[in-house]
């Protein structure tokens, strides 16, 4: 080769190489160009208004939710497909739901946080197909799955194509249930269809004053019924933790909501394979609850708060209240005690004496399936006068609904402990964990009663003759019911029988259930092989 030949070769390849590095520039330019789209997809319009309302944006709750620096984006640009829609001048990343995988406290999860600024949030085929992807991947994984809800329900423009959309995530939702804990957390409106996402899942949030949830908005109630009604009426977050019990759960604002998620995941394991996490606290396992002693009120009708016994026995005195607003003649929620986490069901002599209703069953119910699905043992504080008589509670259906209750423990296959307080009264007594359906060990407090019923209907019943005929009825019925109360308003007779394994100090509560969780910790219970029980719905 010449020096005029060399002299050309390497201008051409200056020239070359000063094209590709401008054509790199570019790529990176243009990479940088969709990124920047991506992360803010909505209008500035669309941003202000969501500001306005007090609402975080969509993106700004998985960063406020996960670890720093942990979450890994799965779709970023993504978006629809929907050509003849109406929608091809309008085809923004993202396609209004963000999506991902990240860490809680170091534990893994899956999530998706629909965009409001994006459609609306409106669920179409190419958002659909997102959140099929990371309900997949927290399957495959056997992580939690967090689903933030934001949106207006299917997209009109995509039609069916949409609501295809719905039908492949409640397919999952379904095939995951027990297998892996699915949260939602309604943070806007959540109508028609996409209710039912979260209705499958485990756990519902809402936000008190921006979360809504109903199957038909306000105009369409007015427009059937005739009803006059708010959205905040109908489906807020008041509405659904008092009267309907769909939301488990229920915060002030966005963060105090996801504060709560994160709480709650501490007490869960990541799949159904795992033990919950143990987190020791420092609590003396043998520490003594002297208070215990004198918390049962001498006069068997006076009413107490047994959340407060929950929160002496467990660790720190820390319970996280599940459907507290919620048929508070039960109380439900996880605690821990040694470390170990429980979910502790109990009835609650403060509201309705305590009595088992429609609302209290379903309710324990739901959550004692929750437990068993997850491993994590239940604890059983009873004081129960006996089911809530009536015609609205018959008519209601409380032999089919109250039979859940009684399901959901016999098919338990986690350690069971009872520890009966005061009353446990007829069939009552029996659903509320008895060793007779199953429970491991029972214990009792001196002042337990274990009776068909109370002395004062029993006598009436067993004595009705004698006592029609009695000179003094009032006083020959006082004499019997001294009698019957001394009989039975003690739990020796059980203790004897063995229906009662150990008649316990109160103050020593605590330190007996840790030993019993300790004890039980290896339990193994093999249900029958079937398809699955038939739990009367």
């Amino acid at each position: 080769m010449t020096v005029e030949q060399t002299k050309t070769a390497n201008v051409s390849e200056e020239k070359s190489n000063t094209d590709n590095l401008a054509q790199g520039t570019g790529k990176l330019d243009e990479l940088l160009l969709k990124k920047t789209q991506a992360l803010r997809p909505g209008t500035e319009r669309a941003l202000e208004a969501q500001l306005a309302k007090g609402k975080m944006t969509a993106r700004e709750r998985v960063n406020y939710l996960l670890d720093e620096d942990s979450f890994q984006e799965l779709g970023l640009l993504v978006r629809h497909r929907a050509f003849g829609s109406g929608l091809e001048e309008n085809r923004p990343y993202t396609d209004g739901v963000i999506c991902g995988i990240g860490t809680i406290d170091g534990r893994k999860v899956c999530l998706y946080s629909q965009d409001f600024t994006v459609f609306g949030g409106s669920l179409g085929a190419a958002h659909a197909e997102k959140i099929n992807q990371v309900q997949d991947l927290a399957l495959q994984l056997g992580v939690p799955v967090i689903g933030i809800s934001d949106g207006g329900g299917a997209r009109i423009q995509e039609g069916v194509a949409a609501l295809n959309g719905f039908g492949e995530i409640f397919r999952r939702n379904s095939r995951s249930s027990g297998v892996i804990p699915q949260i939602s957390v309604i943070m806007g409106p959540s109508a028609g269809g996409a209710v039912y996402s979260p209705a499958l899942t485990d756990f519902i949030f809402m936000v008190q004053g921006t979360s809504h949830m109903f199957i038909t908005g306000p105009d369409v109630v007015k427009t059937v019924t005739g009803e006059d009604v708010s959205s905040e009426q109908l489906g807020g977050a008041t509405t659904h933790a008092t009267r309907s019990g769909v939301a488990a759960f229920v915060a002030g604002d966005e963060k105090s909501c996801l504060d709560k998620v994160k709480e709650l995941l501490s007490y869960l394991p990541s799949n159904n394979l795992l033990d919950p996490p143990e987190f020791l606290t420092g609590d003396d396992p043998g520490r003594l609850i002297e208070e215990l002693d004198s918390i049962i009120p001498e006069k068997p009708n006076q009413p107490y708060d047994v959340k407060k016994i929950i929160t002496l026995v467990a660790d720190e005195g820390e319970f996280m209240e599940y459907l507290p607003h919620f048929a508070m003649n039960i109380a439900c929620g996880f605690a821990r005690l040694g470390g170990k986490v429980v979910g502790i069901v109990a009835n609650q002599p403060q509201m309705l004496a305590g009595v088992l209703d429609i609302d209290a069953s379903e309710k324990a119910a739901r959550f004692i399936r929750t437990c068993d699905a997850f491993n994590i043992p239940l604890v059983t504080f009873v004081d129960v006068p006996g089911f809530m008589p009536g015609t609205d509670q018959e008519y209601g259906g409380i032999i089919r609904k109250g039979a859940k209750l009684l399901y959901a423990y016999c098919e338990s296959s986690v350690p069971r402990i009872q520890v009966i307080l005061r009353k446990a009264y007829g069939g009552a007594y029996i659903v509320m964990d008895s060793k007779s359906i199953g429970a491991d060990i029972s214990f009792a407090w001196p002042s337990a009663e274990l009776a068909v019923m109370g002395p004062e209907a029993a006598v009436e019943i067993v004595h009705k003759r004698e006592l029609a005929q009695s000179d003094n009825p009032q006083a020959r019925k006082a004499e019997l019911v001294k009698g019957y109360t001394e009989r039975f308003s003690n739990p020796y007779q059980a203790a004897e029988f063995g229906f009662v394994d150990e008649v316990i100090d109160p103050k020593e509560t605590r330190k007996v259930l840790i030993r019993s969780i300790n004890i039980l910790a290896t339990k193994r219970d093999e249900l029958p092989k079937r398809k699955h029980g038939n739990i009367p719905l």
